[in-house]
């Protein structure tokens, strides 16, 4: 690594390099419950709406009892839309409320509720794992793209999960844009907050802007 990568790596962690599922309160770790309420929350990542509304709305839904999927195919289809609404989420909240129940039953009904009977399932075959998420209602490329880049952290044969959306992000801060040389800039614990920060950047110029200046400052 050249000292001005390194100078770039540490600008994306330190700014950056917070996860989605950090800010949506999940303490991700390799067990059915967080591993669940990230699958929500890159769901409702995959409409087009801000990530923050997104964010908002899975802590909402959380908080309104409904971070397993038991809970949320027990709840009402008018009690998720209500929860949907008031975390922000209200273009697409009556047919996300739809996909939310829909997932959750197809989640216990063909893996107990468990997704890491998806995780058997693949047998450490990433694409086959991405196949399988988007078996689930309304996680389609993207959403699946969300999972498998945080999920990295606790499914290591997942890692690296280095998709279109970062080596973008990597472009934008003057970093390699092979994936596997991208890889190698970080330890393995560190791929999700690092291709959490460059996918930021790859949404917000803003922030690459800022990175680079950070980097040659």
């Amino acid at each position: 690594m050249t000292q001005n990568q390194q100078r770039t790596v540490h600008a994306l962690l330190d700014g950056y390099g917070t996860t989605y599922a950090e800010d949506a309160g999940i303490r991700l770790r390799n067990t059915p419950q967080p591993l669940y309420r990230l699958l929500v929350l890159s769901s409702l990542l995959s409409a087009r709406i801000r990530a923050g509304v997104a964010v908002s709305a899975a802590r909402a839904l959380f908080h309104a009892g409904m971070g397993s999927p038991q809970q949320m195919a027990d709840a009402t289809w008018r009690r998720r839309v209500i929860v949907l609404g008031e975390g922000g989420y209200r273009r697409y909240d009556e047919s996300t409320a739809t996909q939310l129940g829909d997932g959750a039953r197809l989640l216990l009904d063909t893996y107990g509720g468990d997704l890491r009977g998806l995780r058997r399932e693949a047998d450490g075959d990433t694409a086959r794992m991405g196949s399988l998420l988007q078996q689930f209602p309304g996680l389609g490329p993207a959403g699946a793209a969300i999972f498998l880049r945080e999920a990295q952290g606790v499914w290591p044969e997942a890692a690296p999960y280095i998709d279109a959306k970062v080596v973008q992000g990597a472009g934008k801060v003057g970093l390699p844009e092979d994936p596997s040389r991208l890889a190698r800039l970080v330890g393995e614990p560190q791929l999700p907050r690092f291709t959490a920060a460059l996918v930021h950047c790859a949404l917000d110029k803003g922030a690459a802007q800022q990175v680079r200046e950070l980097t040659h400052a």
